[in-house]
């Protein structure tokens, strides 16, 4: 397959990159700094590219040939400063819908193109009809125990209007919560999937290692079972 992924140097999307070239897929990665990360990528089958997410023009002239396109955009650059991307994510919660409308714009041209946007668990339901997301007391409890200002509360809902953006369209278009507690760890192709609802291990954590959601990411490129849904795996 031919894959496009936007943020390919970042957390998530680095290992997807590593994930889909392990597996035999050709990649166009996307990096706001393209010849700087081309030529730290000295591999077969992946080009390197830079594009604006917020033109939708500019996304659509990268689409031409790709099967899918796989979007794990954020502000700034998260893998090398964190804070920054915290920062210009509170400072403007509306970029993340504002990145799900220009994808589906770009998609009216390419229409056969699958889209997979990367976004958040906070819109995932904690319980039936009770999502974490619109609720300031779970958010906060939240954000204090990974460690994020209460005011990223803002870019968690941000995450969710993109969701609510993407719902309304009807593109190809597929969103992934990663688990609420998600980081750089062992590849082990072993984790449950779910839907609306975080999937939890036996100790009522949702968690997963980057590389696993990088595993899911690719399941889903090769094997599409979420169209026009949402998906989220766990431990």
């Amino acid at each position: 397959m031919h894959i496009g992924v936007i943020g390919a140097t970042g957390t998530i999307g680095s290992r997807v990159v590593t994930e889909a070239l392990g597996r035999g897929h050709h990649v166009k990665a996307f990096s706001r700094d393209a010849s700087s990360a081309a030529g730290k990528e000295q591999r077969e089958n992946i080009t390197w590219s830079s594009v604006d997410v917020l033109d939708p023009a500019a996304v659509a002239a990268a689409l031409p040939g790709l099967d899918v396109l796989i979007s794990g955009f954020q502000p700034g650059n998260a893998a090398h400063d964190i804070t920054d991307t915290v920062q210009r994510s509170i400072a403007d919660p509306t970029v993340y819908a504002a990145a799900a409308r220009a994808l589906l714009k770009a998609l009216e041209r390419h229409p056969r193109t699958r889209l997979i946007v990367i976004g958040g668990a906070g819109s995932l339901e904690v319980e039936p009809g009770v999502v974490r997301a619109d609720s300031d007391d779970l958010l906060h409890a939240t954000l204090d125990q990974v460690g994020l200002p209460r005011a990223y509360a803002a870019a968690v809902r941000g995450h969710r209007d993109a969701l609510n953006v993407l719902r309304t369209s009807n593109r190809l278009w597929t969103y992934f919560s990663p688990a609420e507690d998600i980081a750089p760890g062992e590849r082990t192709g072993r984790f449950r999937t779910g839907g609306d609802q975080p999937v939890v291990d036996a100790e009522g954590r949702s968690r997963i290692s980057a590389e696993d959601a990088a595993v899911a990411l690719i399941d889903e490129a090769e094997l599409p079972r979420f169209v026009q849904r949402r998906f989220t795996i766990g431990y």
